[in-house]
């Protein structure tokens, strides 16, 4: 007899750009949505031609078909927690808020992660001073919670940031000046602070620490980062309690990292299933 089991799972939604490589944006994201067992959904805002070696080109999405990716998901689907990554320019930015605001007000969407993706790990500057002011003022006070790197937080506070107090200075500034939690990530620093994340939200202000993984296949770690954060708030986990699993997620997904390409590998979204590959 042929038993048919209709499986209900929680949904979450990324709004950000399409990397053909498949290691980061909205590849990385819907891997990891599907690895915690979590539908994933999707708003493309940019395509992008990239491979382990960089990004050849980048096309922009109309802001209307993102806000009508948004709205196709959220009137017929539902969404438990959503997450934005590279929203590329000002005025893709502006009509992402506006509609998350909208949906907001509306109580469609309380779960907001925001990956500001300005500044790559290594300091180039992703997106220009226009997009930065529009992610400050429209988009960055509509989350539970803000991701930055090094760099974009000194973007966001003015400060230079060089040591673990640095980094504790920068996540109290933001937290004083957006009113959101912030984790401020560390991937970008060096030597024993490379890999420690600095979480405050107001009361609590927490180093969290993971084994460092010495890997050069790190492609797609803040996107997969926040991803993991969502998909646990979608399962409503706690933010805090979110945000520690995602790092521990992320810390197995690297020891597993792929080896594709001349250049940079993602991580193993997947790592389960190549321990029991590697097992045969």
């Amino acid at each position: 007899m042929n038993v048919n089991t209709i499986y209900q799972l929680p949904v979450a939604l990324t709004i950000a750009g399409s990397d053909s490589g498949g290691g980061a944006g909205i590849q990385a994201d819907l891997r990891t949505f599907a690895f915690h067992c979590v539908h994933g959904t999707s708003a493309i805002t940019c395509v992008t031609a990239q491979n382990t070696l960089g990004v050849t080109r980048v096309d922009a999405m109309p802001q209307s078909a993102v806000v009508a990716q948004m709205e196709a998901v959220i009137t017929d689907i539902g969404v438990n927690a959503a997450k934005t990554g590279m929203l590329l320019n000002q005025e893709i930015i502006v009509a992402v808020a506006e509609k998350l605001e909208q949906l907001q007000v509306n109580n469609q969407i309380n779960n907001l992660v925001v990956d500001p993706v300005m500044v790559s790990r290594t300091g180039a500057q992703l997106i220009d001073n226009d997009a930065v002011k529009a992610l400050r003022h429209n988009l960055i006070p509509l989350a539970v919670l803000v991701t930055p790197n090094r760099y974009e937080a000194q973007i966001l506070t003015g400060l230079e940031i060089n040591s673990l107090d640095g980094m504790k200075l920068a996540a109290e500034s933001i937290y004083r000046d957006f009113g959101v939690a912030v984790l401020v990530k560390g991937g970008g620093m060096q030597g024993d602070l490379r890999g420690v994340d600095i979480w405050f939200d107001g009361d609590r202000l927490e180093i969290l620490t993971t084994q460092p993984v010495n890997t050069k296949n790190t492609h797609g770690t803040g996107c997969t980062l926040s991803a993991a954060i969502t998909a646990n708030l979608a399962l409503s986990k706690d933010l805090f309690i979110a945000v520690e699993k995602a790092k521990n997620y992320v810390s197995s997904a690297l020891k597993y990292s792929l080896d594709i390409g001349a250049g940079q590998g993602p991580v193993g979204h997947f790592y389960q299933l190549l321990e029991k590959r590697i097992e045969k």
